[in-house]
């Protein structure tokens, strides 16, 4: 029976089962480490902007290093000549090294000048070149960002008319676009041929079993029924009540992993309490009392998935219990600006290892496949696929003393 009683406190991080692994020293990292994974932590916006800034800066320092050379040998050119015939050789020597010294200084005195004024020139170049290299750098990924912005608004709604629809010249960024474009439309005919199926599948599955269980039930009515056939037919109804649960749960978890078709206000407490209040006679009837703590915490969903998840981890906690006197624990509430639901219950020991096995298809506790009479294995799958559906995780932890406690986290309203 249902009450409200302080919930126990989380359990921490799964211990190992033996002994910890050992511990190692964190390997320290060179100079020249940290330069190699710099590559990968430089988004590609601006590795082309340094490539672009690069190769202009380089252009203008090679353009300087020909302005230097080209100074020096116009000045050389255009130097004039002087004449020496009318003087003897000792002042015709003189007069040639001064003009040779006054060539030189002026040379040199040309170059200095105007490697200093290009040097301020080369480091305003330098700027220009990051800007300009940013902006070349912006209008070639200008299609990628459009690209990307197409992807993030798809949804199943929307996957049937939206599209990138890229225009420009016959180039490899048109390439990539009109691909994703195709891609797109091979989804969509995939979604559209899915949605069908399950349809389809929820129909011609459940009308065969329907009809079994009906013939079955007129069978056990019939006062002349033998007690052979009477218990072979209550052995029928329960395969058939089991195939049905199975069927169900297929055609759930294949609407769970879908988009959801339904957003509206809720408040989780209210969906904790439905949920209590459906599971709470099953509860009673294996000895296992329920304790609530639940508070307020509103969002957006699907009201129906998300009672159905609450109600598959409430199920699970009764079913895997302890055999006298079990205890199952749930709360709600909000924490850190998330949605929180949390279900506790006792049980047996669950090995760290193994929990996060247990939220795959037909996976149980030391068995892969079905092979037991307590369900079909797609509860924890199914509460999976509607949490991701709502934007949420699950996670689930072994509990001190045996048992699980799964955590449900959903963003908020």
């Amino acid at each position: 029976m249902a009450r409200a009683e302080q919930a126990p406190p989380p359990s921490g991080q799964p211990v190992w089962d033996g002994p910890p692994p050992p511990s190692y020293a964190r390997p320290q990292r060179t100079t020249m480490d940290v330069v190699k994974a710099l590559p990968g932590k430089v988004s590609i916006r601006w590795r082309l902007t340094i490539a672009y800034g690069s190769l202009f800066f380089v252009a203008a320092a090679v353009l300087l290093i020909s302005m230097y050379v080209i100074v020096g040998t116009a000045i050389n050119v255009v130097w004039p000549e002087i004449n020496t015939d009318n003087i003897d050789a000792i002042d015709a020597a003189i007069v040639h090294a001064r003009w040779y010294a006054a060539k030189d200084q002026t040379v040199a005195s040309a170059r200095d000048a105007m490697l200093q004024s290009s040097l301020m020139a080369l480091a305003g170049v330098g700027i220009l070149a990051v800007i300009l290299g940013y902006f070349v750098a912006d209008r070639a990924m200008r299609p990628v960002s459009q690209m990307t912005a197409t992807a993030k608004k798809l949804s199943e709604s929307t996957l049937a008319h939206q599209r990138i629809d890229l225009e420009g010249p016959d180039d490899e960024l048109k390439e990539l676009a009109d691909t994703f474009d195709a891609m797109l439309t091979r989804l969509n005919i995939a979604f559209d041929t899915q949605r069908r199926f399950v349809a389809n599948a929820s129909h011609e599955l459940r009308t065969p079993l329907t009809i079994n269980r009906t013939v079955l039930e007129i069978a056990l009515s019939d006062p002349e029924a033998s007690q052979d056939l009477k218990a072979l037919g209550r052995t029928l109804l329960e395969v058939n009540a089991r195939n049905e649960k199975l069927i169900e749960g297929l055609l759930l978890l294949a609407r769970s992993e879908r988009e959801l078709a339904v957003r509206k206000p809720l408040d989780v407490k209210d969906v904790a309490q439905t949920a209590v209040e459906q599971v709470t006679p099953f509860a009673e009837d294996n000895g296992v009392t329920i304790t609530t703590e639940l508070v307020s915490a509103p969002t957006i969903g699907d009201p129906v998935l998300l009672e159905r998840s609450v109600s598959n981890l409430l199920e699970n906690a009764v079913k895997y219990n302890i055999p006298e006197n079990g205890k199952v624990w749930i709360r709600t509430g909000m924490v850190d600006g998330a949605l929180v639901v949390q279900v506790a219950n006792t049980g047996q020991h669950v090995p760290a290892y193994e929990v996060n096995s247990l939220f795959e298809p037909f996976r149980r506790l030391h068995a892969d496949r079905v092979d037991s009479a307590k369900g079909s294995g797609l509860g924890l799958s199914i509460v999976r696929a509607v949490v991701q559906a709502h934007g949420g995780n699950v996670t689930a932890v072994p509990r001190e003393g045996g048992g699980l406690v799964v955590t449900i986290r959903l963003p908020s309203r």
